[in-house]
């Protein structure tokens, strides 16, 4: 088996371990794709894309399209003379004489779904926030559609309980190299086969914004909590307080639930304090308690919520606003 000649195409920190993956491999990463340079950090200096970093670590030709479809950086793609082009993260359209450019005809991604669920921008927030047991990465082939094209290769995980979207990320970055890696094998060895995607069962999963993380304690604790670590760590789920000393927005970055006694039923937004030794407050939703574990304030620092009590006292007459959809945000 000869080696194939490859382009990696990606920018975020995600996209890392399998751009390393495939340098350590059996098969020459003869170019790499990013974003621009942009502004980053508290300097506002201009730096490359984690992506990036890796290609100039290791002296690998790197390319930094405003459009990758324009004609320089077509004719740059088209002199590296790719067997295959790799994409993960990469944030442009790619239109399909760079689709179609590599001598097998084709680019694959790697998504973080088990597709055809959750196509789109935010696969792995969804997923937590619609309270799914498992995700997974598919590679699939790179089609004009989003995340549409036939996939070869799925690998399976379980999301795990508070597991919030940047600890998931990570996860799947590993499970993405892993992913691949293998299927680069198979092109390789001539044996990959591909399945398209069922298009009944496909669903979406958009961008989220900064106010999809405003809680609104009249839904249930459990979908509050999946909201919470779906939106963690930035910006979490905010909510507001209201005691006679005013009102204070918090951001809930980390959470348990629990059911409500069978005797009881507290008004959604309901506050308690030490109701049990293990318990430093509880939330009344409605459907059950939302139990905070990791909280803090506007510019403030998370903190475990014992040590977050002990520098903020909530009042005893505190609760929290309801609606509070329109309200402010924490940063």
């Amino acid at each position: 088996m000869s080696a194939l000649r490859l382009v990696f195409f990606g920018t975020p920190e995600i996209a890392v371990p399998t751009l390393e993956r495939l340098i350590a491999g059996p098969h020459d990463v003869v170019g790499v794709v990013s974003q621009p340079d942009r502004v980053r950090g508290r300097g506002r200096k201009s730096s490359p894309s984690p992506v990036s970093a890796v290609a100039l670590r290791h002296d690998i030709p790197l390319l930094r399209p405003g459009r990758i479809g324009d004609t320089d950086a077509v004719e740059r793609l088209r002199a590296l003379r790719p067997d295959i082009g790799i994409v993960v993260a990469f944030g442009q359209f790619l239109p399909r004489k760079v689709r179609e450019m590599p001598s097998c005809g084709y680019l694959i991604n790697a998504h973080a779904s088990l597709l055809p669920k959750f196509r789109g921008a935010s696969p792995i927030a969804q997923a937590i926030l619609d309270g799914e047991s498992e995700t997974g990465v598919s590679v699939m082939r790179v089609e004009r559609e989003m995340d549409a094209g036939p996939v070869a290769f799925v690998v399976r995980t379980p999301i795990e309980l508070r597991e919030n979207t940047a600890e998931l990320s990570n996860r799947l970055s590993l499970i993405a190299a892993t992913a691949i890696e293998e299927t680069v094998e198979k092109i390789a060895r001539e044996d990959i086969e591909w399945t398209a995607q069922d298009e009944s069962l496909v669903t979406i999963a958009p961008k989220l914004e900064k106010s999809d993380a405003l809680l609104d304690l009249h839904q249930g604790a459990r979908a509050l909590a999946c909201r919470i670590h779906a939106l963690s760590p930035k910006p979490g789920g905010m909510l507001t307080v209201v005691s006679a000393g005013g009102e204070t927005v918090l951001k809930i970055s980390r959470a348990d639930t629990l059911s409500f006694d069978a005797s009881s039923q507290p008004t959604p937004g309901t506050i308690e304090r030490d109701a049990f030794p293990d318990l430093a407050l509880r939330i009344a939703t409605g459907e059950g308690w939302l139990v905070p574990l990791v909280m803090q304030r506007a510019g403030g620092k998370a903190l475990p919520i014992a040590d977050f009590l002990r520098g903020f006292d909530l009042g005893e007459d505190a609760s929290c606003a309801l609606p509070n959809l329109e309200r402010g945000t924490a940063e």
